[in-house]
């Protein structure tokens, strides 16, 4: 086989060409401090990233859910503590009114202060958290109670909507409901019926008030209010069962949300522990060992320098050379 020079010259070039790109590759790969830059570098190395990229994205986005759920929660929890908070006073001041020594005048007065502690109540049942109402169940746009005391989800309801629980996905097939529905907490009066298959017993022992569409909690007040006012003592020493009552149900669900929170605060230090897994698997498969890749490249611009110098040497008679 006859041998040219132009042929010399592009087998010169083409493995010129070659040493080259590994350089490059090995250059890249030094820059950015990974170990593949496109996919065709390693099909299987890209797949297993993009597998450990969408993990991670999807621990993230439970971390937020899980985030978002605990802010709820203690949105709630301090809305339920302010709650127990009134039934305390509420309750302070009814042994005080049902005192007999007590003239209707101090009644009239501590009458207006629970008239003050009922708004409150009321103010309330209306708790927002990032601008949606955290006891009106899936109606988060609309008010729990208008200021009557009556409910206001969807221009009122008779109806206890305690399956109107919203919850939130915090891991795989793990979902949390973060809201507490405002009847659990309120009360409904609803004859022959229980007034919530979860409250306390007290709660639905009472003595009943039929309290209509409003909130059995606000009947109460609303009661009280009244009997102040028409100075019965028989009334107001009935409202101490009902505000107890109420009372035992509200640290009840006190407890429930100690319990949710519990698990959220769990449940994120999982995730966390999950996602630095992930990070650290894609780290190993993606990330390139520096050391080595300084190696390769200082051997590689060897072999480039190397081959230039023999093609140097192989290309270097010229015509000239000849003419003597």
């Amino acid at each position: 086989m006859r041998v040219t020079n132009g042929m010399m010259v592009n087998n010169l070039l083409r493995n010129l060409n070659r040493n080259l790109s590994k350089m490059e590759k090995t250059q890249q790969s030094l820059s950015t401090g990974k170990k593949f830059a496109n996919p065709s570098d390693d099909p299987i190395g890209v797949s297993r990233s993009l597998r450990l990229n969408t993990e991670v994205s999807t621990m993230e986005q439970y971390k937020r859910n899980a985030d978002d759920v605990n802010s709820w929660l203690t949105t709630t929890e301090m809305a339920i503590s302010n709650i127990t908070d009134i039934l305390s006073r509420a309750k302070e001041l009814t042994v005080q009114a049902v005192t007999e020594t007590n003239s209707i005048d101090e009644r009239n007065s501590i009458g207006e202060e629970i008239k003050e502690l009922r708004n409150q109540l009321v103010q309330i049942g209306n708790t927002t958290y990032a601008g949606s109402y955290i006891f009106s169940g899936y109606k988060t746009d609309k008010p729990l109670l208008s200021q009557d005391g009556r409910y206001d989800v969807g221009g009122g309801t008779n109806e206890i909507t305690l399956d109107e629980v919203i919850e939130v996905n915090i891991g795989v097939g793990d979902r949390i409901g973060e809201n507490i529905v405002g009847q659990r907490i309120f009360g409904l009066y609803i004859s022959g019926a229980d007034l919530d298959k979860t409250a306390a017993d007290s709660l639905k022992q009472q003595p009943e008030i039929n309290s209509g569409d409003s909130s059995q909690l606000i009947a109460v007040f609303d009661k009280l209010i009244s009997d102040l006012s028409s100075d019965d003592t028989n009334g107001i020493s009935s409202a101490l069962s009902r505000i107890e009552g109420h009372a035992d149900n509200v640290n009840a669900i006190r407890a429930e949300i100690g319990v949710k929170t519990n698990r959220i605060e769990l449940t994120t230090n999982r995730i966390q522990d999950d996602t630095l897994n992930l990070k650290d698997l894609l780290s190993k498969n993606e990330d390139a060992d520096i050391a080595e890749v300084i190696t390769n490249l200082k051997m590689e611009e060897y072999v480039y320098k190397a081959s230039l110098s023999g093609g140097a040497k192989i290309i270097q008679p010229t015509l000239v050379d000849f003419l003597s």
